[in-house]
């Protein structure tokens, strides 16, 4: 991994770089969120049978979930900005692809590219952790992490306008001139990560991924369609899981692993990952019921009677708070560390659909609901990503952090199934037409509940945040004290200086070994001073960077002994492009 002077962000672009990353990630939102008001109307718009229509939303799906770690990847070892600005652009072409045709096929072709976009999520997270000082970093994220609620509160009121009053295409038009000034935003603002991870793309981990995770959000998605205990639902399944085992075997003996699954199984990750896709759960059953229940004539005596619009604005409070937890995240996340935030968040979540067990009467009650659960949802999507960045190496930042965004997808996508069985078995038939119960809505908010559960038994499994010596995604700079060996018997130590000499405090060094792997991070101290151990003996790279300064990349070897190497680092005088 190297650095440049003039990789890092001009003096005037840098406050505009997160809400330049925030921005994509909302577009991504819009572009997943676009066609929820007109769904129940794909059959008659696109002239095809019912079960047809829903590829529509099925292939985006699939598609996202493929790209999201793949596109990770890609950007940790070609450049993330490149990787990002490469799925906008692929999105837009969906878009504008979608935009001109009624054609159930080209539509669904359309909607497939559009998916891709989904990888724009941890690529900016990437970026995020690759320019930014540790005390931006936290609150960075936390937006990053929660656009995607952001962009769906804000695209759902917005589409229903729409769809309401124009040509349903022009959904498309509105999302494809987002991606463009997104790209360009891009392009302008955001300068590309010097930080590389060595190795080349893993191509048959690549496409064995890819089969495998079809093959198992394929029935999911189509299982109420195909019937669950079908020959082709638990076909598809089993031939899943044996794709994803015979993967998983080959990706442990491949040198450079489309998803490093030693990394994966650390209990850092490993349960992040898992309380990410309960988070995923309780995040959509929310978004599938409220509108639903707002829709309703209030013939049937419990639905509240709201139109299109004003069910979109009663419930876009939902993402609105997620953006306003970010910086809240970030002072509690600094004091007590993503690990608290992710319980608490769970917590909140668990408040709020217990009360909404209770609050269906009226329309003010599911504006509660939702800005309760959006504060819950918000503070835990934002805890995701410190978690995994705190635990993994800088070189995997970007497939970690796919990974995890892959995992809330796949929670979602068993929300969707789950919830549209509950609500599909217990609806009446009035005139040939199924409408939910509030039985159902009631069994559906349930459900969520034990998800948070199960969700908050994982958080609970996490490890401290001082076991491991690892730079934490906190973000105030009074919070965020890193683990550091005191003392280290076989390592390195030293200190930070700046160009006159003077200690520089709060650096990142970071200790890359001969493969280009991170095996340590650590902020200097007060005083300038580091220290981090080393795994065995051989040559390393130790790189440093602070606010103010240039980066440094320093070749030092550790002959295997039980003592320390003293390597002072000397940071240059930054140099600013013109």
């Amino acid at each position: 991994m190297t650095h440049t002077p003039t990789d890092r962000p001009r003096r005037g672009a840098r406050g505009a770089v997160v809400p330049v990353l925030a921005f994509a990630g909302i577009v991504v939102a819009v572009m997943q969120t676009l066609l929820v008001p007109v769904v129940k109307d794909l059959p008659q718009l696109l002239d095809a049978a019912p079960g047809d229509a829903t590829w529509v939303l099925t292939s985006t799906l699939l598609s996202g979930a493929v790209a999201t770690p793949i596109m990770g990847r890609l950007g940790d070892l070609y450049g993330k900005r490149r990787m990002l600005v490469t799925s906008l652009a692929v999105m837009v072409l969906g878009a504008l692809v979608s935009a001109v045709t009624s054609d159930l096929i080209t539509m669904i072709a359309g909607r497939t590219l559009q998916g891709f976009a989904m990888g724009a999520i941890p690529l900016g997270i990437g970026l995020m952790r690759d320019m930014l000082p540790p005390e931006r970093l936290g609150s960075a994220m936390a937006l990053m992490s929660s656009s995607i609620g952001v962009g769906g509160g804000l695209a759902l009121p917005a589409a229903a306008l729409v769809a309401q009053h124009a040509d349903w295409h022009a959904l498309f038009y509105g999302a494809a001139a987002l991606g463009v000034v997104a790209i360009a935003l891009t392009l302008l603002v955001v300068p590309e990560s010097p930080a590389r991870a060595a190795g080349s793309f893993d191509l048959p981990g690549a496409l064995g991924l890819s089969a495998g995770l079809v093959l198992f959000l394929l029935p999911i998605t189509k299982g109420s369609d195909w019937g669950w205990t079908s020959g082709t639902t638990l076909g598809l399944f089993a031939a899943s899981a044996a794709v994803l085992l015979l993967w998983g075997l080959m990706e442990l003996r491949v040198a450079a692993p489309l998803v490093d699954l030693r990394t994966t199984a650390r209990p850092a990750v490993l349960f992040t990952n898992l309380a990410s896709i309960m988070v995923g759960v309780s995040f959509y059953v929310v978004s599938l019921v409220l509108p639903q229940l707002l829709q309703l004539p209030t013939a049937t005596g419990y639905g509240l009677g709201q139109s299109m619009v004003a069910a979109g604005l009663l419930v876009a409070p939902l993402g609105l708070t997620m953006m306003f937890t970010a910086p809240v995240y970030a002072r509690l996340s600094a004091k007590y560390g993503p690990k608290v935030t992710l319980i608490l968040g769970l917590l909140i979540i668990a408040v709020g659909y217990g009360a909404g067990l209770g609050l269906m009467s009226a329309p003010w009650q599911s504006l509660v609901i939702a800005v309760v659960l959006g504060a819950g949802i918000g503070l835990a999507y934002s805890s995701l990503p410190a978690l995994i960045v705190g635990a993994v190496p800088a070189s995997e930042t970007g497939a970690a952090n796919g990974l995890n965004t892959l995992m809330r997808s796949i929670g979602t996508s068993v929300s969707s199934a789950v919830i549209g069985m509950v609500l599909a078995n217990t609806a009446n038939d009035v005139n040939g037409v199924a409408v939910p119960t509030l039985h159902g809505f009631r069994v559906s908010f349930l459900i969520a509940t034990a998800a948070v559960a199960v969700g908050l038994l994982f958080a609970l499994l996490l490890p401290k945040a001082d076991r491991t010596p690892r730079l934490r995604a906190s973000s105030a700079a009074d919070a965020d004290v890193v683990e550091r060996a005191e003392e280290v018997l076989r390592g390195f130590r030293g200190r930070v200086l700046d160009a006159g000499g003077a200690p520089v405090a709060r650096a990142r060094v970071t200790l890359i070994d001969r493969r280009g792997r991170q095996a340590g991070a650590t902020l200097s101290a007060e005083d300038g001073t580091y220290a981090l151990a080393v795994p065995a003996e051989g040559a390393y790279v130790l790189a440093a960077k602070a606010v103010g300064h240039g980066p440094l990349a320093s070749s030092a070897s550790h002959p295997g002994e039980e003592r320390a190497v003293e390597v002072d680092l000397p940071l240059p005088g930054e140099t600013v492009s013109a």
